[in-house]
Formats: structure tokens, C-alpha cells, sequence
């Protein structure tokens, strides 16, 4: 999982190290990006790391993108959105109320800037959010730290 990578409005690329380590633990089953990629080029490099990649639309992306994804992986029902539609951003009770919204079990959602992994309202939700993959600011702050989220789930 990863999002927010605003290349090249404010980063000019994804560092080398991250691009590496990505391209080394890769083909991953699946690949969720929170949107703001804001370049055809990132989606042309997502594809080379996953055969499926899931994509939606952040607030600053311009590209033919969905402003949400729901897929079925293993038996959780995923849903994926940018998180612009959250006041204020990253809010739990806002996540939570799109997961119910949707009907998903995990709500992966960028925009923050800062990654976190937290339970929603409902405890039998799991709220996701891979922070900005090349650390730029977020509009409303940010880690500033280039960050992602790899998922491996047993059973």
C-alpha cells in the first residue's frame, strides 16, 4: 500500500533505496495506491510491481482514476479511497463512517501525509493509511517521511 507520492508537483522521484526495496520484495498480489500520484509515470511503475494494482483519485490528480475501490482479498472485503472527503483528515469516526458505508472490513485511505494503523469505531474494522511514499507535505502537515505499508496476511 502506498499513496501520496505528488510527483512531480513537489517530489521529483521516489528515492532510490525505497524504489529498490519495493522492486526486490515484488511481485506483490496486490498493490493499493491512495491517489495523488499526479503522473502517468508512478502508474507505469506500479504495474511493473503487481499484476494488480488498485488505484483511486486524490484531491491534486487529474487522471481518468475512481474516487473508490472495493476489492475482496483473501475473505476481507477492502475498500480503498483517497481520504480528502474526512474532516479533519485521517478523523476515525469519518474512516469509520465510510467502511460502513461501503460495507468493507479494511479502509485503506491516504491524504494525511503521516501513516497510521488504527481500529475504527467499530472495533471489526481496520482503518489503513500508508502515509506519502516519497514524504512531501501533505497540505495539512505530514511525517515528511517517506513511508509505506506491506501487508502479509496468514489463515
Amino acid at each position: 500500500m502506498a499513496g501520496d507520492t505528488h510527483i512531480p508537483d513537489r517530489a521529483e522521484r521516489i528515492h532510490p533505496s525505497i524504489k529498490k526495496q519495493l522492486e526486490y520484495k515484488s511481485p506483490f498480489d496486490y498493490l493499493l495506491f491512495t491517489g495523488d500520484l499526479t503522473s502517468r509515470e508512478v502508474i507505469d511503475w506500479l504495474n511493473k510491481l503487481s499484476g494488480r494494482v488498485l488505484i483511486v483519485r486524490g484531491n491534486m490528480d487529474y487522471l481518468p482514476l475512481p474516487r473508490n475501490r472495493i476489492v475482496d482479498i483473501d475473505t476481507w472485503k477492502t475498500g480503498l479511497i483517497h481520504g480528502d472527503e474526512v474532516h479533519p483528515r485521517g478523523d476515525t469516526m469519518g474512516l469509520t463512517r465510510i467502511s460502513i458505508e461501503l460495507g468493507v472490513d479494511i479502509l485503506v485511505s491516504g491524504h494525511t501525509h503521516s501513516p497510521f494503523i488504527k481500529t475504527g469505531v467499530k472495533r471489526n474494522i481496520l482503518l489503513l493509511n500508508p502515509g506519502s511514499l516519497t514524504g512531501v507535505w501533505g497540505g495539512g502537515g505530514g511525517s515528511f517521511k517517506p513511508s509505506y505499508i506491506i501487508l502479509e496476511a496468514e489463515g
